[in-house]
């Protein structure tokens, strides 16, 4: 046997950080926050990628408002998408409508694999992977094909969507990828009079952070506008940073900034110390 298979995560070239985001359950709106967080980044002068590595519900080009088949290179690479500022990819641009893709372990393994070697990424300075929910085998493909800069998990504030956030901490934590940070989506809700109703225990993912000594990255409220913008492929974000709706997002993708400078330095030092 050749050497091959025991080839460790090789970098992507022109590549400076991979972040993957989490969710330990669905329906917390993790792709919510990995689109808009890569639109944000975009918007702040970055240059950003996106793969939609949620094999089970590839919602990322219904977000981003492209569902054309990618572009095949003559030497079978394939080019991203561009919609709002972000390259992407997705698994629903490969097989559109709605027949489910079914696969097992090998095959998302190849999958994954594809969309970070044999895609046209170009120069990025964030390319943000979308997950599946739970903890799983897509995980340890990326974790296996490319060094992770760092993880961001979301979850709701509810007891119930955080047991399940803490086991997705405790997974990047076995594969040995450091999480920049948690996210609460859908914290609170204000009515249009102005009353706040706190629909799924705003609060709880700040407590469960500190109580990991993780960083809280900030809260998004539950909003319609949210999921309107989602659905008709025009991301919150694009309201601007100055907006009650992009505000939360250009918050984040600050934080999510300064995080992965600071772990990419560390590492660095580490490198040269040993």
């Amino acid at each position: 046997m050749g050497t091959m298979g025991m080839q460790g995560p090789q970098p992507l070239p022109g590549i400076s950080h991979v972040i993957a985001v989490g969710s330990g359950k669905g329906g917390v709106g993790k792709t919510t926050v990995a689109v808009n967080l890569a639109v944000a980044l975009g918007k702040l002068g970055y240059r950003v990628g996106l793969i939609d590595a949620d094999i089970y519900g590839p919602n990322v080009p219904t977000m981003l408002g492209v569902t054309r088949q990618p572009n095949i290179t003559d030497n079978s690479m394939m080019e991203p998408i561009l919609s709002h500022g972000v390259k992407f990819i997705s698994v629903g641009l490969i097989s559109p409508g709605d027949k489910p893709m079914v696969m097992r372990g090998p095959m998302l393994h190849q999958i994954i694999r594809q969309f970070l070697q044999q895609v046209l990424w170009g120069e990025l300075d964030f390319l943000i992977v979308d997950l599946p929910p739970g903890t799983g085998d897509v995980v340890i493909s990326l974790v296996q094909t490319v060094p992770l800069t760092g993880a961001v998990v979301v979850s709701t504030g509810s007891s119930v969507a955080l047991q399940d956030a803490r086991k997705a901490l405790e997974m990047f934590h076995q594969v040995k990828v450091e999480v920049i940070g948690l996210v609460e989506n859908m914290s609170q809700m204000v009515l249009p009079d102005g009353t706040v109703l706190d629909v799924f225990g705003a609060g709880g993912t700040e407590r469960t952070a500190a109580q990991f000594g993780l960083e809280f990255l900030g809260s998004v409220d539950l909003n319609p506008s949210v999921r309107e913008g989602g659905d008709r492929g025009m991301p919150a974000a694009l309201a601007g940073p100055e907006s009650n709706l992009g505000k939360p997002f250009f918050e984040i993708a600050h934080r999510v900034v300064s995080r992965a400078i600071e772990i990419s330095r560390s590492e660095s030092d580490v490198l040269e110390i040993s």
